[in-house]
């Protein structure tokens, strides 16, 4: 409990005063011995109000207060909290309430002012930013209640006990589904084109149209209805993909809001949407994680969710990627051919370490390499050289982009398939080799 400010402006009235009149009685100034007494006992008036004051303030008992939120939030997106106040006062009781917020969301509009009505519930709304994914809780609110008489005011904490989730920014997806799904991958810069069937997998008899080549013509069909009839085919269906996604110390760089290691996760959820949508199982491991995580593929649109809860409160850590580990483990697990996707940030120094833990995958599975190249680097690569701390910046980013381009051909040349994406666009690239693949029986 602390003295309002309307309590300091009196009492620091009444004291200037009795300081003035003091110093007048030093100097032999006559006044009159009335104003002592009056000053004396405004002061004493003061004090027994302002003590009455905090007696009541003390018994006042406290409003109820209710925290409205989302049970999850979108990473980096802004949401609104809604709080519900009421109280059973007589009379109008204005107020101030600040929401303990957990560490790893930001806030708007805190604290908050609101005047309380009697008989009514009072709504008022802040809005929150979460600035990293997992689970947080909410566990107090401060109430900043203020005397009957307005000379104090009282902080009082209480237990509203909340929790939500902050899952990968993956709203725009579901956004996406009210589109055409063309419409969409075109806005992502997905590059899809259409071929009638053309695919692998035997669909459907139907008849023989404009366009069609005489190779989809099934002569015997045709000889029975004595009209040309074609085979359609579609892509193939049923098929697997594995994510092997990197979680150690290489995938914390950041050039924007997101950390690599979002960007690539937000990445793998991106090509799970479409791989799911395509009729395909998807699946998920990490490694160089402090948080283990194995997904077995499985197909169906709810497969989207597993793979949200799995992944929402997965960090990257400080460990560096044993590629030769997580090689062993993913061919413990995944006996049937898949399609296994490896997430990661390739140097140099991973030349013959990755080279032979992917040989080993390639046995079994077809395999893609998925490096994330930063940004920063790109942007320092064609800034102009006009110093000589920029020359060495630049000579030593080139030097360092020349080896990572030879890491590349090193994999390609042993028939490894390498991926090298900025971080915002790991997730479009992905989905066009994907498509790509699927629509030539590669996948």
């Amino acid at each position: 409990m602390k003295p309002s400010r309307l309590s300091l402006i009196w009492l620091a009235l009444l004291l200037a005063i009795g300081l003035v009149l003091g110093a007048l009685r030093a100097l032999d100034i006559a006044i009159a011995s009335s104003l002592l007494s009056i000053n004396w006992g405004l002061l004493l008036a003061w004090s027994t109000l302002a003590l009455l004051d905090a007696i009541r303030l003390k018994r006042q008992p406290l409003p109820r207060v209710q925290r409205h939120m989302p049970g999850s939030l979108a990473l980096g997106r802004w949401s609104e909290v809604r709080i519900e106040v009421e109280h059973d006062f007589q009379q109008a009781l204005k107020i101030q309430i600040f929401d303990h917020v957990p560490n790893g969301l930001s806030f708007e509009n805190l604290p908050l002012s609101v005047e309380l009505q009697p008989g009514q519930r009072s709504l008022i709304n802040y809005r929150l930013r979460p600035l990293k994914r997992g689970h947080f809780n909410f566990e107090h609110c401060e109430v900043n209640l203020p005397s009957p008489l307005g000379l104090w005011s009282d902080k009082r904490m209480l237990d509203v006990t909340d929790s939500t989730r902050v899952y990968p920014d993956f709203a725009r997806l579901y956004g996406g589904q009210l589109l055409a799904v063309d419409n969409w991958l075109s806005q992502l810069g997905v590059r899809q084109h259409q071929r009638r069937g053309q695919g692998l997998e035997f669909h459907q008899l139907r008849e023989f149209r404009e366009g069609d080549s005489l190779r989809q013509i099934d002569w015997k069909a045709t000889a029975r209805q004595r009209t040309p009839i074609a085979r359609e085919y579609q892509d193939e269906r049923d098929q697997q993909i594995i994510f092997m996604l990197d979680c150690g110390r290489r995938m914390r760089s950041q050039d924007d809001d997101l950390a690599h290691f979002d960007h690539a996760l937000n990445a793998c959820l991106l090509l799970s949407y479409v791989a799911l949508r395509q009729g395909d199982a998807v699946g998920l491991c990490t490694f160089a994680s402090d948080q283990p995580r194995y997904l077995a593929p499985v197909k169906g649109t709810g497969q989207l969710n597993v793979l949200l809860n799995t992944v929402y409160d997965l960090n990257s850590s400080q460990h560096s990627a044993d590629y030769q580990a997580a090689a062993t483990q993913l061919l413990a697990r995944q006996k049937r051919r898949a399609l296994v996707v490896v997430v990661t940030n390739l140097r140099d120094e991973d030349d013959e370490e990755l080279l032979t833990a992917v040989k080993r995958l390639s046995k079994r599975h077809r395999v893609l390499v998925a490096s994330l190249r930063e940004e920063q680097l790109d942007a320092t690569r064609h800034q102009p050289v006009q110093t000589l701390p920029e020359a060495l910046a630049y000579c030593g980013t080139v030097d360092y982009l020349n080896a990572r381009a030879e890491l590349h051909e090193r994999l390609s040349a042993h028939g490894v398939p390498v991926l090298d994406a900025r971080p915002k666009e790991l997730g479009a690239e992905l989905v066009t080799r994907y498509l790509g693949w699927k629509r030539a029986g590669a996948a």
